[in-house]
């Protein structure tokens, strides 16, 4: 399914996935013995790595998690106050604590990534204020366990966690798990895995060994999701999500004969821009993108700047990509989206105007007449050069540039291969050799 191809399933699982497996398997399984002590400093040192990376790379929905995780641990241990979580308080400031974490987490979804503004951090320690006075105030000594927190909705269901508390954690679960497969950003990766890690913790009782260790593998988690984040925005395009021109340059240092290069270019994209406007732009670049992101044979699409695109194929000869790349040609003619209209876009820009005048943004933003809603529809060019004995690899993409620039030259909307190149067999129509 297109929704699941490699790109969406490595978001998915890597590397909160493994982390918490390799959790399971050490926590679960009692495989590797673990002191009290190392376990406590591996909490805490987590804890504190994790507020520290996010609060040096801005990221607020990191900060406020890990806040969160930490809120919550200690809550537990403090009421429980070293009689566990069997009755009294301890077993109510739990209860509270598993119906609470998963909307926090939610709740957190929701805010800018990256805000220095006053009023997120107002808001949130004014929900972290309320929410210690409810579990405070509910987790009184001789306090009867409020009726809500562990209703029974499955009689034939029974676990340590209350199952109110085990609904609002699948739906946390599977909202983070669409907005990943949606967005692909590594903090919606490290969020999911750490909400999963926090309830295995909160299966093994919350406090002790376990618990603790559990919690500190979720703080771990959302640690990690900064590095693999900050990793993303080096190597991957944020507007199409391609890998970026970085990642192109390192992998041409490992690429090894044989091997061939298509440069990708869409055709009049300067004309999209000039009369649809740059958002409509980026629509093309995306749509553009998503096709080359799933071109077959084995290629690895790069955007390397503006409307220009370029994959590579190990281990592959021109004849043999021929096909794919004609494919995908014809894909992307095929495709088309809808360009919004004049009044649509006027209005966002009055929305936009209105936001930047909120935030005190000196300047205008530029209102740009359309023509009525219609449906838009790019073509591209593109050039082919194999690898050769005697040339390096900046001198074959110049090959393949030479044969896009004949491409465009000669039409545009179809395929050149370069003149070094001999004719491939069984070509279509649209491949052009010279």
């Amino acid at each position: 399914m297109e929704f699941l191809n490699e790109r969406v399933l490595k978001s998915i699982f890597l590397p909160g996935g493994v982390m918490l497996l390799v959790a399971v398997l050490v926590l679960g399984t009692h495989l590797i013995p673990l002191p009290e002590n190392g376990v406590t400093f591996f909490y805490y040192a987590v804890i504190i790595a994790g507020g520290l990376l996010a609060w040096r790379f801005h990221s607020t929905r990191v900060l406020f998690s890990v806040v969160v995780l930490l809120l919550a641990h200690h809550a537990i241990e403090f009421l429980a106050n070293g009689k566990g979580i069997a009755s009294g308080p301890g077993r109510i400031a739990f209860e509270s604590v598993a119906l609470l974490l998963p909307l926090n987490f939610i709740f957190l979804t929701f805010l800018p990534e990256r805000s220095s503004e006053g009023r997120v951090l107002f808001w949130f320690l004014l929900l972290v204020f309320f929410e210690s006075v409810f579990v405070a105030a509910t987790a009184r000594p001789d306090q009867p366990v409020p009726g809500f927190l562990h209703f029974l909705l499955l009689r034939t269901y029974h676990t340590r966690v209350p199952q109110p508390a085990v609904f609002v954690f699948i739906a946390a679960i599977i909202f983070l798990l669409v907005r990943l497969v949606q967005f692909h950003k590594a903090i919606d990766s490290g969020m999911l895995w750490s909400l999963a890690a926090a309830w295995l913790g909160l299966q093994a009782g919350g406090v002790g060994k376990i618990g603790t260790a559990y919690f500190g593998a979720a703080a771990f988690m959302l640690a990690s999701s900064i590095i693999e984040n900050s990793y993303s925005l080096a190597y991957q395009d944020e507007l199409t999500g391609l890998h970026s021109r970085r990642k192109f340059n390192d992998a041409l240092l490992r690429l090894k004969a044989p091997y061939t290069v298509a440069v990708v270019d869409i055709d009049h994209f300067k004309s999209v821009n000039d009369t649809y406007g740059h958002d409509t732009g980026d629509q093309v670049l995306r749509l553009v993108a998503s096709r080359l992101g799933r071109v077959g044979g084995g290629g690895e699409a790069f955007r390397v700047g503006g409307e220009e695109f370029t994959i590579l194929f190990p281990n592959k000869y021109a004849r043999d990509v021929t096909d794919y790349l004609e494919l995908l040609r014809i894909n992307i003619e095929n495709s088309s989206f809808r360009v919004r209209s004049g009044e649509e876009r006027r209005k966002a820009a009055r929305d936009k105007e209105r936001r930047a005048a909120k935030a005190n943004v000196k300047g205008r933003v530029r209102s740009l007449p359309t023509p009525a809603a219609l449906m838009l529809s790019v073509t591209v060019s593109m050039g082919i050069a194999e690898s050769q004995p005697r040339l390096d690899i900046e001198e074959v993409i110049q090959h393949a540039d030479k044969a896009l620039y004949r491409a465009k030259h000669s039409g545009r909307n179809r395929i050149e291969i370069s003149t070094l190149e001999r004719k491939p067999a069984g070509r279509k129509k649209k491949v052009v050799s010279t």
